[in-house]
């Protein structure tokens, strides 16, 4: 039985071929998945609406993966609640921003290597991670 932050198997298995410079998406329940995430392997763990939330599922792969940048997509307006979130998961880390399609094009990058869908329900809960070295 493995002992670690992630046990699911499909999420690990996808982990253990990144290497530095590769991208991991995780998504809102809203995100359009399927058209926006390229070549990624895909997992769909929403079980219900609003479960997992992004926040649990960037917890625990921050256990497991060490990330050098993290890009978020961006409102017309005030930033939304989820982002200091985000930053208090990953220690303070500066978000980069990308507007709507911007980050729908960085999604569908060669080097996005895994999209991970939840059951969030907040608003612009997507983030894009860059894979950091060990």
């Amino acid at each position: 039985m493995l002992k670690t932050a992630c046990i699911h198997p499909e999420i690990m298995r996808v982990l253990s071929l990144c290497g530095h410079g590769d991208k991991i998406l995780i998504a809102d329940g809203n995100y359009p998945l399927d058209s926006r995430t390229g070549t990624a392997d895909k997992v769909f763990l929403g079980l219900t609406s609003g479960s997992p939330e992004v926040t649990q599922v960037l917890e625990v792969l921050s256990k497991v993966v060490n990330f050098e940048k993290a890009e978020v997509m961006v409102p017309g307006g005030d930033e939304p609640p989820i982002f200091s979130e985000f930053r208090d998961i990953l220690g303070g880390m500066e978000l980069s921003g990308l507007e709507r399609f911007e980050f729908y094009d960085a999604c569908c990058q060669p080097n996005v290597k895994l999209a991970i869908s939840t059951g969030e329900k907040r608003i612009f809960a997507n983030i894009l991670l860059t894979v950091n070295v060990a």
